[in-house]
């Protein structure tokens, strides 16, 4: 028997939803990438200042996964930003 797949989390902390970026102007666009790329330098100086205290595995683990879907979620918007080419 198949387990029921659910749907993935919600990201939180992202602010705006992607959904309502990708509708909006390039300008829009590139505004959200420079924020969610300063939240993604902001935890990777986070993480490496945990680096020293491996006793915050926990913590450090919960952020690099964050960093993460920053990651993604930039790259996505990024794509939006690159014009579709005729065939």
């Amino acid at each position: 028997m198949a387990a029921a797949r659910r749907a993935p989390p919600a990201r939180r902390g992202t602010g705006v939803s992607l959904q309502s970026v990708e509708a909006s102007d390039p300008s829009t666009v590139a505004e959200r990438i420079a924020e969610l790329r300063r939240e993604h330098r902001a935890l990777d100086e986070r993480i490496q200042q945990l680096a020293a205290n491996p006793e915050d595995d926990l913590e450090s683990k919960r952020l690099k996964k964050r960093k993460l879907q920053l990651k993604d979620c930039i790259a996505r918007l990024e794509s939006l930003l690159i014009p579709d080419e005729p065939a």
